[in-house]
């Protein structure tokens, strides 16, 4: 599965080009909420936080999501990931737990991938 770092806004019609590759209804991606980029694809959440890290990213500002390109509006965002599971930076969960990081996230995938 290819994996693609998005740094400029692709279309919805992308975005299903890329789920095509791998689970069909949902992209897994990782963010990062300091640089404004999206990793999108691959098999497994840590693969793009991985390529992420190679591109200069660093691990306390990368996040893991689904992304459904099905579902409408705020219901498109999952917050959930192994990789978000980080007790030393307060986040003891799958799920994001911080609303600041999550609203960082929400902007960052609307300003990048159009409805």
């Amino acid at each position: 599965m290819t994996i693609k770092i998005i740094k400029e806004k692709i279309s919805k019609e992308e975005l299903e080009e890329i789920a095509k590759q791998g689970l069909e209804t949902l992209v897994k991606a990782a963010v990062d909420i300091e640089k404004e980029i999206i990793a999108l694809g691959g098999e497994f959440h840590a693969d793009a936080n991985s390529l992420l890290i190679e591109k200069g990213s660093r691990q306390k500002n990368l996040w893991g999501i689904n992304i459904y390109f099905d579902r409408p509006g705020d219901k498109r965002i999952e917050f959930s990931s192994l990789i978000n599971i980080r007790p030393s930076f307060g986040n003891r969960s799958m799920e994001i737990e911080d609303p600041e990081i999550k609203a960082k996230i929400k902007k960052i995938i609307d300003k990048l991938i159009t409805d």
